[in-house]
């Protein structure tokens, strides 16, 4: 694993930002309103001066009922941020959240990530992916993209790294909170 690692103009820079793994590390830090957010300037941020190819956003979708007052106030509230994130030019790529019981499960963003990883380094769509998220079920992703030549930048916080993901990836960076700070935005962006 490298620390810091070239950072060379001509490296293209695909960012993978885990939604819900940036939503709770963002609540843990006291952020609350993350539609007030600039997640185009944190990828940016990201990719550290090298072109940036893609900047994706991975989210399960909220759904619910007509009369579930507190789902349809969820489902506006990420409607509000979807808009924010076409806005700052993410692509948002969608999974779903399923229920059991009272307890909510967000289904199909890992598989997404892990399938547009692979897919971006089969097809040459960039040369190093910077990956923010937690989530050591993308190991076997992170593994094969970096078997076929390309690197694997994993972004975490200081304050919950996952050391898994930081032995896999060529180069480790954890974000600090006044670092995250600076994206934080006092008014909604359209």
């Amino acid at each position: 694993m490298t620390i810091l690692g070239d950072l060379g103009e001509k490296n293209r820079v695909a960012v993978f930002i885990d939604g819900s793994n940036l939503y709770h590390r963002l609540k843990e830090l006291s952020f609350h309103n993350t539609v007030k957010f600039e997640y185009g300037g944190l990828a940016t941020f990201l990719a550290r001066k090298r072109p940036l190819t893609n900047a994706s956003y991975y989210v399960g979708v909220v759904r619910a009922k007509i009369d579930d007052v507190r789902g349809q106030e969820l489902r506006k509230q990420q409607q509000r941020l979807f808009q924010v994130l076409n806005n700052q030019n993410l692509n948002i790529r969608r999974g779903y959240i399923m229920s059991h019981g009272d307890r909510f499960y967000e289904k199909g963003v890992d598989v997404q990530i892990a399938v547009d990883l692979l897919v971006g380094a089969y097809e040459d769509e960039y040369d190093t992916a910077v990956l923010l998220s937690s989530d050591t079920d993308l190991i076997p992703a992170i593994k094969k993209v970096r078997n076929l030549g390309k690197r694997v930048e994993y972004v975490g916080f200081s304050h919950r790294p996952s050391f898994a993901l930081q032995r896999h990836a060529d180069i480790s960076r954890l974000l600090l909170p006044e670092e995250i700070a600076i994206f934080q935005c006092n008014e909604v962006l359209t």
